[in-house]
């Protein structure tokens, strides 16, 4: 059933592009400190962009967060370093969802640089609703890098074209243990 939902979806969406003022589908991630405009790459990563999209249409990330953030001083000194904001559905009643096909950096060729939109996950082919955003390039998170034991990396989408100044506020916003303290609201994530 989901992947039904999640096919008519992408269906709509491929119709709707023909009308769209973009090359791309560009989302507006709406947030207390600002806004933030985000281009996906369906072309690249077409089953990525579909589900999150979806997830869009669907009203998922309504009064939403950001809750994590990495930086370089709140990680084990032994892990391989990262630095991003992390947001989604976590620490709300999460809808039961699927994993999404894992499209790894090597099959699409976007790779984790500053300001590119991924999605976490545990396993490959596990991730949903959960997203992160990049602060600086991060070849840890690609194909073959060092910050997942699998190598498969993490599956890049799309890139903040504006409000990257509201990123990097939020990322310097008070955390403690890799929680953002407190939580940073995105009031909506609609598409543009």
């Amino acid at each position: 059933m989901a992947y039904r939902n999640l096919l008519a979806a992408l269906m709509i969406f491929f119709a709707g592009c023909a009308s769209n003022k973009y090359k791309n589908p560009h989302i507006e991630i709406e947030t207390k400190i600002g806004d933030i405009e985000v281009e996906l790459y369906p072309a690249q990563a077409p089953k990525t962009v579909a589900a999150f999209l979806a997830y869009i249409e669907a009203g998922y990330y309504k009064d939403v967060n950001f809750y994590r953030v990495l930086n370089a001083d709140n990680q084990p000194s032994n892990a391989p370093k990262a630095e991003l904001i992390q947001g989604g559905l976590y620490g709300t009643k999460r809808p039961d969802l699927p994993g999404i096909p894992h499209e790894t950096t090597q099959q699409t060729k976007i790779l984790h640089k500053d300001g590119t939109i991924s999605l976490a996950r545990l396993e490959p082919g596990t991730a949903n609703t959960e997203f992160f955003i990049c602060i600086g390039d991060q070849p840890g998170f690609d194909f073959g890098g060092e910050n997942n034991p699998d190598k498969q990396g993490y599956a890049a989408f799309g890139r903040v074209i504006k409000g990257m100044d509201i990123v990097r506020r939020i990322y310097n916003m008070p955390e403690e243990d890799q929680r953002f303290d407190p939580p940073v609201p995105i009031y909506s994530i609609k598409k543009l």
